[in-house]
């Protein structure tokens, strides 16, 4: 389970990495952080990730993986690979949306129409590489994106069943301007907040809720204190694993290849466990965290949630194409009428 990092823990953490230089034993040391548990599907896929680029190019480099926030909160994270501090990291999609408006986009509750269209467009270059490549001027670029599954909202003592039930309610949130507004929409009290800091504030009540997947409830401990989870399946929000220009830009087109072939094996790795995580979550939470699942009506959540959908794309026209193929994938990828 996570809990609010000491400032002063992770500062001296990243001057420690600072003086320490970028080699070791001669070789050039990458540097990958990111907010989930050891045992989390993210952190398997960038092992992953690790082993094959050391065993490709392990006579230059030496990639080292940093999980459970050792090397900050993610918007840290994020700094910390704009300034090339550490190389790469993985950041969620809301906290992108502060650098680069073309983020907000995949922010949008009810954006995707099934899992299927989710996966088809988040692979779907026409969809991906507008908003990947956005954030270039800030010294940094998505180079593949992690599946994090549907976000849904679990309470501490008040079961979800309709929007009504949100009314009043403190729900933490990603620190994102679209889902400040969801939640206002929504008639909750929206409370951005760091994800390590959850726990703390849902255990003292200093919110009543939260918004995420299902790990949330194991891997981070929330289902200890979070008795009531409901599917109202508001978003579908790809984490990035992002990496530093100059670094990117400094490799062989060789080493480059062979990087490019280490990213695709984080989404594939990454995808693979995630399926299996969150069954075995689901089934963890019930058994022994006593969360009920529940299953409410999303239509009402769509409806009231629709309007954002135009808003955003009267704000950003430049989304609007890459808006049409996503609604082109989800024609597509319908689910099935029963």
């Amino acid at each position: 389970m996570k809990h609010p990092r000491n400032q002063l823990a992770v500062g001296l953490c990243v001057l420690l990495l600072a003086l320490s230089g970028c080699s070791t034993g001669g070789k050039r040391v990458i540097r990958i952080g990111h907010n989930q548990s050891a045992d989390h599907p993210t952190n398997i896929a960038l092992l992953a990730f690790e082993a094959f680029v050391e065993g490709e190019l392990g006579g230059k480099y030496d990639v080292e993986v940093y999980p459970s926030e050792l090397l900050g909160s993610q918007t840290d994270m994020v700094q910390l690979t704009q300034t090339g501090a550490i190389d790469f990291c993985v950041a969620s999609n809301s906290i992108l949306e502060t650098f680069s408006r073309n983020y907000t986009i995949f922010n949008l509750p009810y954006l995707f129409s099934s899992s299927e269209a989710y996966h088809a467009a988040m692979d779907d270059p026409e969809v991906a590489d507008p908003i990947f490549e956005s954030t270039r001027q800030a010294g940094f670029e998505a180079v593949t994106w992690i599946d994090a599954g549907t976000r849904n909202f679990y309470t501490v003592d008040t079961p979800i069943h309709s929007p009504a039930d949100l009314k009043g309610l403190k729900i933490r949130v990603q620190q994102s301007p679209t889902n400040v507004t969801m939640m206002s929409l929504l008639g909750g009290s929206a409370t951005p907040m760091g994800f390590g800091e959850v726990y703390t504030a849902l255990q003292s009540k200093v919110i009543d809720g939260a918004e995420n997947n299902e790990l949330a409830l194991t891997s981070n401990g929330h289902g200890d204190v979070c008795k009531f989870y409901s599917y109202d399946m508001h978003q579908m929000i790809p984490d990035l694993l992002i990496g530093n220009c100059s670094f990117l830009d400094s490799l062989s087109e060789e080493e480059r290849g062979i990087f490019e072939e280490g990213f695709k094996l984080v989404n594939t790795v990454e995808r693979e466990a995630w399926g299996e995580a969150v069954e075995a979550a689901k089934d963890r939470a019930v058994s022994q965290q006593g969360v009920t699942f529940l299953y409410p009506d999303i239509r009402p959540f769509q409806d009231i949630c629709a309007p954002m959908h135009q808003d955003l794309i009267d704000a950003n026209p430049a989304l609007a194409p890459v808006y049409e193929r996503i609604r082109e994938l989800n024609d597509e990828y319908a689910p099935a009428e029963t």
